[in-house]
């Protein structure tokens, strides 16, 4: 598919080629009650058509952003809480849960220019598994958003050798001086979530257990992998 950040009358455009080319197309983070109700109708259409959400648009609101700063500073921008509870309600129309990672340097966040963009990677299941300790998600949904769909989407083979082991029960709190992200920081430092990774394998090797990444420096393949 072709992969489209849309919002308002650009996401109109975008919509009317698909129905005029019948091009497969995925719209990166919708963030507004507007835009998905304009996928929906598109998808009840039979469009060709899927998209993504971000988890700071799922936990965080505009209520945030004079907390948060130039740490809060992101395309999409934050949006209301009327917004974020219409995607939680219409999840079912949503494919695929994205972390939108982008690592700027807190030095880049705090200067006259912030860039932006945040980093998202390694908070996501853990914020996900939280909604789902809340009854707001199940761990089947979680399969489909960030498993199921993105495979079927975009054509990836799985390898039923990589998988994920998860601690349900176990509670933190997001930290920045924990955070393996260069950048060293997250908008949800101090935020305590439920659900914990524990194990992480690539291709039938362990990669990552109890807190500690276990490949060694340098060995890219599988630590492209981990974040993949």
């Amino acid at each position: 598919p072709i992969l489209v950040h849309a919002e308002d009358d650009m996401l109109d455009v975008v919509i009317n080629l698909v129905r005029k080319l019948g091009s497969k197309v995925h719209v990166c983070h919708i963030s507004t009650a507007s835009d998905l109700k304009q996928i929906i109708k598109a998808k009840k259409q039979g469009l060709p058509i899927s998209c993504g959400v971000t988890p700071h648009h799922l936990f965080l609101t505009e209520k945030d952003v004079k907390r948060l700063g130039p740490f809060g500073k992101m395309k999409p921008p934050l949006q209301s809480k009327k917004d974020q509870d219409f995607l939680w309600k219409n999840l079912k129309f949503i494919d695929v849960v994205e972390s939108d990672h982008a690592p700027h340097t807190v030095e880049e966040k705090e200067s006259d220019s912030p860039s932006f963009g945040v980093p998202g990677l390694e908070t996501t299941l853990p914020l996900l598994l939280t909604a789902v300790s809340e009854k707001r998600l199940t761990i089947d949904d979680i399969i489909r958003l960030c498993h199921t769909n993105p495979a079927r989407i975009f054509n990836i083979k799985p390898d039923e050798q990589t998988y994920v082991e998860v601690d349900l029960n176990s509670s933190f709190i997001i930290n920045n001086s924990s955070l393996f992200t260069k950048c060293g920081w997250s908008p949800f430092n101090g935020r305590k979530v439920k659900g914990k990774v524990l194990r992480v394998f690539v291709r039938g090797k362990k990669v990552f257990e109890n807190g500690k990444i276990l490949a060694k420096a340098g060995s890219g393949k599988i630590l492209k992998s981990v974040v993949s």
